[in-house]
């Protein structure tokens, strides 16, 4: 079985910091993100980012501009004998801050959203997203695309 995922996400850099939350997969182990999710059908991809931002740390924020995309591709199982070949594809926005009060998600995907030293994240538990949003934010290269981080 197929399955697409289309997400949005933010970058959001202040002052040697990024924001991020902290997901929480449905086997419990937690690792940290950039804040923003899967899209609502027929939302805009930058509606979602601003959306699952304030969703998930508080804040409203406005986008400056579209970094670019990151693809993955895994198989996962999906019941006896089934497994979905799943493809998610996020894009991914620099953004900052213009309102709201940092705050924990209650009842969603991410349990903590906190502002972290960029000199720290690398001794973070954390998922690809995070080094290519960076790497994005840092280079803006002209095609989008992350080069400098491993596949996730």
């Amino acid at each position: 079985m197929k399955e697409l995922r289309v997400s949005a996400y933010a970058v959001c850099v202040d002052d040697g910091k990024v924001l991020l939350a902290r997901w929480v997969s449905a086997g419990g182990e937690r690792l940290w993100t950039l804040p923003g999710g899967g899209l609502d059908h027929a939302e805009d991809p930058l509606d979602a980012a601003v959306r699952e931002v304030e969703e998930e740390t508080g804040y409203t924020v406005a986008v400056d501009t579209l970094l670019g995309m990151s693809t993955i591709r895994r198989r996962h199982p999906r019941g006896p004998g089934r497994e979905a070949d799943f493809h998610g594809l996020g894009i991914v926005y620099d953004a900052h801050v213009v309102g709201g009060t940092l705050r924990h998600e209650v009842g969603g995907s991410t349990d903590q959203a906190a502002w972290v030293d960029l000199g720290q994240v690398a001794a973070l538990d954390r998922i690809a997203l995070v080094d290519i949003g960076l790497e994005l934010h840092r280079v803006r290269p002209p095609n989008g695309r992350a080069t400098g981080v491993p596949a996730p």
